[in-house]
């Protein structure tokens, strides 16, 4: 199997295990290598922009090991919380060891665990579909499951979208929009869905009203289990991999636009709506996530066949850099306008013809 590749993608959530037994300066180890190896080493690692033959993508699809790796992070994700809330109980952590934690758990579940629900969450697989739900369980984030499917990938690229980052809007104003506007566009497409099978809003039918219940009883069970004071720890590892999802979105689609044709509808999604990244170390250790453009443009491609596509838009970094970027504004901004300026030019030229 040639995605064993894709055994980096555990280098996460193994420093991050690293760090919840050693403590000290190990507990920033997940954090140095997201943040500082990687960007480091993305620049000079050499982009591949090979493109699978019909009979690679048939090979690969058949491999059970692509999926394999994808079902392991469940049990990974919930050891490492296990583990770091009884370190927690033990009182074996300092105030500085403490917040290190924190910001690598969270970092490990946004990677290992929102990203992996995201992929699974695209399968038609009821049971991958509630692998993907569990995944974002300790997150408090399964609303994601419903407005990411049926709203994101449907307004992608458009004002109606939440998830996509307006030109010019800085990144700490789009957390607050985007969180926000997608929690309670998830709850308008549940209602519109029930509405549609003649059932009302208060209902176990209703997927938000389920996922409320799921998550409340989950941190119920942290403080009773544990201690309240576990379930806030909780929480704060929650809002820290949030944070890193709704970066990742603000990466991905800033600026970018579809237009509406005279019959008021939005024009079909292309490549060149989402930006990519073809960055060799961030594609590996995301599943591929940074290949969103062609992510979007056929949702329903697993993580292993999904390809680059020289049309779309290219980030100049990788993730993990492009993120930091965003953190400052006035050097995004000044990076990213004028691509974003280019990339409306040629979309207009392409739509009007």
């Amino acid at each position: 199997m040639k995605g064993l590749k894709y055994l980096a993608a555990y280098i996460i959530p193994a420093l991050c295990l690293v760090g919840i037994v050693q403590g000290g300066l190990w507990v920033w180890s997940v954090i140095a290598f997201a943040f500082v190896l990687v960007p480091l080493l993305e620049p000079v690692l050499k982009k591949d922009a090979y493109e699978y033959s019909d009979e690679e993508k048939r090979t690969r699809l058949s491999e059970i090991g692509y999926d394999i790796l994808l079902y392991l992070n469940l049990p990974v994700i919930f050891g490492l919380l296990f583990m770091f809330y009884r370190g927690i109980e033990g009182g074996v952590y300092s105030s500085f060891e403490l917040t290190g934690l924190i910001f690598s758990m969270g970092v490990t579940l946004g990677a290992c665990g929102i990203n992996v629900a995201h992929e699974l969450g695209h399968r038609d697989a009821k049971w991958e579909q509630l692998w993907a739900k569990a995944l974002l369980l300790p997150s408090q984030y399964m609303h994601f499951f419903v407005e990411h499917n049926r709203g994101h990938h449907k307004y992608i690229a458009t004002d109606q979208d939440a998830a996509s980052a307006k030109y010019k809007e800085a990144l700490y104003v789009f957390w607050v929009r985007s969180i926000v506007g997608q929690y309670i566009n998830a709850w308008s497409l549940e209602k519109n869905r029930l509405k549609k099978e003649g059932k009302s809003i208060l209902t176990l039918s209703n997927e938000m009203i389920v996922y409320s219940i799921v998550q409340l009883a989950f941190l119920g069970i942290l403080a009773l289990v544990f201690s309240v004071q576990v379930m806030i720890f909780s929480l704060a590892i929650s809002m820290v991999s949030i944070l890193l999802l709704e970066t990742i979105n603000y990466v991905e689609h800033y600026g970018l636009r579809r237009k509406k044709g005279a019959n008021g509808r939005y024009e079909t999604v292309k490549v060149w709506h989402s930006w990519n990244s073809n960055h060799k170390l961030g594609r590996i250790v995301l599943y591929e996530l940074t290949r969103h453009s062609d992510h979007h443009f056929q949702s329903n491609k697993k993580y292993q066949i999904l390809e680059h596509k020289d049309q779309a838009p290219q980030l100049p970094y990788g993730y993990p850099s492009s993120m930091l970027l965003a953190m400052l504004p006035p050097l995004w901004f000044k990076v990213m306008n004028k691509k974003v300026e280019e990339i409306r030019s040629r979309d207009e030229v392409a739509f009007n013809n």
